[in-house]
């Protein structure tokens, strides 16, 4: 193990001694100044994902969070220099961690606010015209033959809960007095210009979105979502996607000739 390997494995397990060959210009005891950056890089950690997850945080409180968040940073130290990375698995320890049972949807928003965070850094990607699009999907074109491409922040959930409406009750001030979350609810998440949207939408507009994704056609895709729901609603599903500017290619797959 190289010394940059070393110092980064110390720095990040407090259980770790501190590294051999530290010094420090003014005489302090070396150990203690590591101690004292260990602490620092520690906080700023935790600092990055309640600032990641701020209505996880408020579900729990500051306290519980920022224990829990501890005991994961711990656990499951960076592993890439970006910090807007950090934290992909936080919803799945949520899930495994005993004392958080007692609100069980809190993973669920937990992998609501990282999508949220991962459509905000998503790659750009020039939208079509909407009036283009809406020719297209009006004109004789096969549908089985059209392939429709979504913009790279757009990103889907499925959950038992009512994920979408926990989330917003934490945006407007009142709103949870009245809040229900006993119900099963999916997400969709995407970016339009700067702003990180969420919506409401049906487990068919999921699998629609998720079959589009995937590369299917839109007869194909119509057809999964169908599957999944009888009461999948394409052309208000459609709407969604071209109001929010969430296509950014679409193109026709010519059938091979025999």
């Amino acid at each position: 193990m190289s010394d940059q390997a070393a110092f980064a494995g110390a720095l990040l397990d407090s259980d770790q001694a501190c590294p051999d060959g530290l010094f420090s210009s003014n005489g302090a005891d070396p150990a203690s100044r590591f101690a004292v950056y260990r602490n620092n890089v520690h906080s700023s950690l935790i600092n990055a994902l309640a600032a990641a997850y701020p209505v996880t945080r408020q579900l729990v409180g500051d306290d519980f969070f920022r224990a829990m968040v501890g005991l994961y940073v711990q656990a499951s130290p960076p592993d890439s220099p970006l910090i807007s990375e950090y934290g992909s698995t936080f919803a799945a320890f949520i899930q495994a961690f005993e004392p958080a049972a007692s609100v069980p949807y809190l993973a669920d928003v937990a992998r609501l606010e990282r999508l949220r965070v991962r459509a905000y850094h998503a790659a750009d990607s020039q939208p079509l015209n909407q009036q283009a699009i809406l020719e297209q999907l009006q004109g004789p074109t096969d549908l089985g033959q059209l392939r429709l491409h979504l913009h790279p922040s757009l990103a889907t959930l499925n959950s038992p809960y009512a994920v979408v409406a926990v989330w917003a009750a934490h945006q407007t001030e009142g709103a949870i007095a009245t809040l229900n979350p006993w119900y099963a609810q999916s997400a969709l998440v995407l970016r339009q210009g700067l702003a990180v949207k969420v919506f409401a939408i049906d487990s068919g507009s999921v699998a629609f979105i998720n079959s589009l994704d995937q590369g299917s056609g839109l007869e194909m895709a119509v057809e999964h979502a169908l599957e999944t729901s009888a009461e999948f609603d394409l052309n208000h599903c459609l709407t969604l996607l071209i109001s929010h500017d969430a296509i950014t290619h679409l193109h026709t797959e010519q059938k091979e000739s025999p």
